[in-house]
């Protein structure tokens, strides 16, 4: 950043109060130090809006509601994939199981139960496995950038939340969500610190989800 922009972030930061976008870290275990030996990883979902423009959608677990958007492809690996190489990064110190095991199992127990509340179905999934948590994720938007690293017609727009799911009584002791449009510094001089994360430049829409993984898992139980 050059030193004009940067005289003007610093005239300017203090008129700001208020931030572009929502973006939340974890929130902290429900019942203090949470403690598994073993936790799975179930397939995580995306859950659209009956309109492809966007609506509102929630949570099938907590209920919180999001502005969503029917994303293609399959987003949901994308955020899978992005948290297992994440937790293979911290060195947890849990066992973490997922594959095609689990995979396997909750979708059998799914199909298996249509009426059964969600909740139920990962305790069941969880029992099955013999694991004290599950983990599942939820995708509510994964909009791409129009553009390119330099300039955008539409910046990428990602909207996510995790949560860890007692298997003995199906408390849910962990939740974390990120929901964030990327913008310019000048648009949004307090995002700084994203300013330089992204390397001053227009991030794809796995790149954002990627930095919004990071931030989440920061107070992931059992985590270094």
């Amino acid at each position: 950043m050059g030193r004009a922009a940067l005289l003007l972030f610093l005239l300017i930061v203090p008129l700001f109060v208020g931030c572009h976008h929502r973006e939340e870290p974890g929130a902290p275990a429900v019942e203090g130090k949470i403690l598994f030996d073993r936790i799975a990883v179930v397939p995580f979902q995306q859950i659209a809006p009956e309109e492809a423009a966007g609506s509102a959608v929630h949570c099938p677990l907590c209920g919180v509601i999001f502005t969503g958007t029917r994303s293609p492809g399959a987003p949901e690996k994308v955020l899978e994939k992005l948290f297992l190489e994440q937790m293979d990064k911290a060195k947890p110190k849990f066992t973490l199981v997922s594959g095609e095991r689990v995979d396997g199992i909750f979708r059998r127990v799914s199909a298996a139960s249509l009426k059964t509340p969600l909740r139920q179905v990962l305790r069941d999934v969880g029992n099955e496995l013999e694991v004290e948590g599950i983990v599942i994720g939820h995708v509510y938007r994964f909009r791409e950038r129009k553009g390119v690293s330099y300039t955008v017609e539409q910046p990428a727009s990602v909207t996510f939340d995790l949560h860890l799911l007692r298997v003995s009584d199906g408390v849910i002791v962990w939740r974390g969500q990120f929901d964030k449009t990327q913008s310019s510094l000048m648009e949004n001089v307090l995002q700084i610190g994203s300013f330089f994360r992204e390397k001053g430049r227009w991030v794809t829409a796995e790149e954002l989800a990627g930095e919004g993984m990071e931030q989440v898992l920061q107070t992931f139980p059992g985590l270094p």
